[in-house]
């Protein structure tokens, strides 16, 4: 495991309002850095005082986009301990996501303990407000200083965090979702699976179409056909249909989502069945419109969970549970988060603490 070495911050940071923290606003003390290069891999692992990092005009990662990066929380618990969720999940997916795009893999030991040895660096900025926590934000890009299309000689790897309070600040009131049937997110054999810039930086312009037709989202479909539901914005998306709860298969172009993981695993021990299965967009408008599409609900480690009260597809608009939220989806961001803060048994083993 590599060492980390710590660089003291002369002055620290005043604090904001633990009941005022808008998302990814107010960065921490302290980052996390690791170089890499091909002579001697990753090395000189230090936490350092937050601030620009310095880059050349000719920076690849500006010009190509070899960037990747994660998002994960640590939750202060009713005792005032700090504990993450599910830490090494990110870790494996930002192997998988730096695999596509040729970036060297970050070891799954070392990205868990950056994490908690920063979040250990930062504790007095885990806010304790109710529905509050840390925001931890890995990412790793190319360095090299080069116009060339290749893979990069030098990368970094960095940790942010930012104390942040609910995603939405209406908090889990159900959101009005467009279809986009033109543009398209991923294609198979692309990079839809990873957590790039540049699959975000894709679907702003659908984002910005949704909103200006009055919706707060966009549902993806299928890059091929156009025919099958994929992704909402930057979340995985569920749909309770006649009991069952229908997801998008994990083949190459759906982020493999940690809270999509985490809420499978409690359906199913709930007793539902969770078909992982394409569905296609004219189905699911059918099934709103015969009253069999009870309950939409997007999952994120941002927001956790999103219910869903409006679909439009083309000129049809569908409403759900009379825009109310769902009694499946408030029981699952109850549990979830439940875990998460330590309200409740934590039987899966998905909670890692900060050590003392």
């Amino acid at each position: 495991m590599l060492d980390i070495r710590f660089e003291k911050r002369e002055k620290l940071k005043e604090k904001p309002d633990q009941k005022n923290l808008p998302f990814g606003k107010y960065m921490t003390d302290y980052m996390y850095i690791c170089d890499w290069s091909k002579e001697e891999g990753w090395h000189d692992a230090r936490i350092v005082p937050e601030g620009p990092i310095p880059m050349e005009p000719s920076c690849m990662t500006l010009h190509y986009a070899q960037e990747t990066f994660e998002g994960l929380k640590a939750y202060r618990r009713a005792d005032g301990k700090i504990q993450l969720f599910r830490p090494e999940m990110n870790a494996k997916r930002m192997q998988n996501s730096n695999a596509r795009l040729c970036m060297p893999e970050f070891p799954v030991e070392d990205f868990v303990n950056a994490v908690k040895t920063l979040v250990k660096t930062e504790e007095d900025w885990v806010p304790s407000e109710p529905d509050t926590s840390l925001y931890i934000r890995p990412f790793c890009f190319a360095t090299e200083a080069s116009l060339g299309v290749h893979m990069a000689s030098a990368y970094k790897f960095v940790i942010i965090c930012c104390p942040v309070g609910a995603y939405y600040a209406s908090g889990l009131d159900p959101v009005k979702i467009l279809v986009e049937d033109e543009l398209v997110r991923a294609v198979r054999g692309g990079t839809g699976f990873t957590k790039c810039g540049g699959n975000y930086a894709a679907s702003i312009l659908g984002q910005v179409k949704a909103e200006k037709l009055g919706y707060e989202q966009v549902l993806w479909l299928d890059g091929e056909t156009r025919t099958y539901v994929e992704e909402v914005g930057s979340m995985n998306i569920m749909f309770k249909i006649d009991g069952e709860i229908w997801t998008a298969p994990i083949e190459g172009t759906v982020l493999p989502g940690v809270t999509r993981d985490s809420m499978i695993h409690l359906l199913r021990d709930w007793g539902y069945k969770v078909r992982e299965e394409h569905l296609a967009i004219k189905d699911l408008m059918e099934a709103g419109h015969n009253g069999k599409l009870e309950e939409v609900f997007g999952t994120g480690t941002a927001a956790v969970i999103s219910p869903v009260g409006e679909l439009r597809y083309k000129d049809d608009v569908i409403q759900i549970n009379d825009m109310k939220t769902g009694e499946l989806t408030q029981k699952l961001y109850d549990t979830l988060t439940g875990i998460q803060w330590g309200k409740l048994e934590d039987k899966y083993n998905w909670t890692l603490p900060v050590e003392d």
